[in-house]
């Protein structure tokens, strides 16, 4: 009986246990030394709605201490292609969010635990590794954004690809945001028309890298 609960509370642990998570910056280091792709780069020149730096959020605390936006490198280079594609539309983007510290998932994870919209920590989020990105898109002239099924981080089935009950407009612009997202790299989630993971994302480590 003593062995067989040892070797449940064994299973047990392995069960819950997170996976590697890079959470020193000398370790960091050394990855982008070997292979530059791995480097996050600061998206600072597309507008942003940072809402996890600020209380409005679906968590209502400030879960980042800055409104900062990071991709691993071919990511970044990806979302610039799609800004230069959209400009020719009058069109741009709009980010809520890319590069995540593992920590935060955790965070977010505890009240949610509904992996269609928060990672579950077990196997870490693509934002962790630097691959995923939350936008919208935006008209140039104004800066307004274009309707859209939901506002972020709305955790119903109206958020999703396939949603159909809308207006045509706003299917139109949820369709041409995923199209030109596609077209460079990018693969939409299903339950949510605003998150998008650039594909080969399995090259990239998790990180609990501070944001500052």
């Amino acid at each position: 009986m003593k062995k067989l609960l040892a070797v449940l509370l064994v299973f047990a642990a392995c069960a819950t246990a997170h996976p590697p998570v890079v959470r020193d910056l000398g370790e960091y280091n050394r990855l982008v030394a070997a292979d530059p792709d791995k480097r996050l780069v600061e998206i600072t020149d597309i507008p942003r709605d940072v809402r996890y730096a600020t209380t409005n959020n679906f968590m209502h605390a400030q879960l980042y201490p800055v409104a900062k936006v990071y991709l691993r490198r071919p990511a970044a280079i990806a979302l610039h292609e799609i800004e230069r594609e959209l400009a020719r539309e009058g069109l741009g983007l709009k980010l809520f969010d890319g590069y995540r510290p593992y920590r935060v998932t955790v965070r977010m994870w505890k009240p949610i635990r509904n992996p269609d919209f928060v990672a579950d920590p077990a196997k870490g989020s693509r934002h962790n590794r630097g691959a995923a990105v939350d936008l919208t898109l935006i008209d140039l002239r104004t800066g307004h954004e274009l309707a859209m099924p939901t506002g972020y981080d709305d955790f119903t089935s109206h958020a999703r690809q396939d949603f159909t009950d809308l207006p045509p407009e706003v299917i139109a612009n949820r369709a041409k945001l995923r199209k030109v997202m596609e077209s460079h790299g990018f693969d939409a989630l299903p339950s949510e028309w605003w998150h998008f993971d650039f594909r080969g994302w399995e090259k990239f480590e998790l990180l609990d890298l501070p944001l500052e």
